[in-house]
C-alpha cells in the first residue's frame, strides 16, 4: 500500500510534533515534498553551548539535521512513512551566528529497499556558509507481508 505525498507530508509532521525533543527544541517544519525536507530551529538561550560567545550547542545543531533527515526519508516516493536513524555523519564547518535561527535543509538521494541515504546542510541567515554538512543512513520501514 502506497501513501500519496500530501499524506505522507501529514504523517512526516505529525511524527516531528510528537517527538518530544524536536518541541523543546522549536523545531518547526517549513516545507516537504517528495524525498526532501526543511526544518527550522529558532536561536535560544536555552540552547547556546558557550555562554561567554552565545554559540547554539552542536548538539542542538545535530538534532535538527537529524530530524530533518528522517523527514526526508519519510516523504520519499519509494518508502512508507516509518524510519529510525541507523548512521548520521556531521561535519561542523563555523559557528552559528548568535541569535539567528537555523534552518536544516535534506536530500533522501538514494533508497534500496531496507535504508534511505541523505544529505543535509544547516545554515543561518549565511546561506552561503553552511554551519553543518551532513549524511546519512536511515531505516526504510516496509508494512509486513500479510499471510494467506
Amino acid at each position: 500500500m502506497s501513501l500519496e505525498a500530501g499524506e505522507k507530508a501529514r504523517i512526516a509532521k505529525q511524527f516531528i510534533e510528537a517527538i518530544p525533543f524536536s518541541k523543546a527544541l522549536g523545531m518547526s517544519l517549513d516545507d516537504i515534498g517528495d524525498g526532501y525536507a526543511v526544518i527550522s530551529m529558532p536561536w535560544s538561550e536555552e540552547l547556546v553551548g558557550d555562554p561567554s560567545t552565545g554559540v547554539i550547542h552542536g548538539g542542538a545543531v545535530s538534532a535538527l539535521m537529524d530530524t530533518c533527515g528522517g523527514a526526508a526519508v519519510m516523504s520519499h516516493p519509494g518508502a512508507p512513512a516509518g524510519t529510525a536513524t541507523i548512521d548520521l555523519r556531521i561535519d561542523y564547518m563555523r559557528p552559528a551566528t548568535p541569535g539567528q535561527r537555523i534552518v536544516a535543509r535534506a536530500e533522501c538521494y538514494n533508497i534500496t529497499r531496507s535504508v534511505g541515504f541523505v544529505r543535509a546542510s544547516a545554515f543561518d541567515e549565511d546561506e552561503g556558509r553552511p554551519v553543518a554538512t551532513a549524511s546519512g543512513a536511515f531505516t526504510v520501514e516496509r508494512p509486513k507481508e500479510a499471510k494467506a
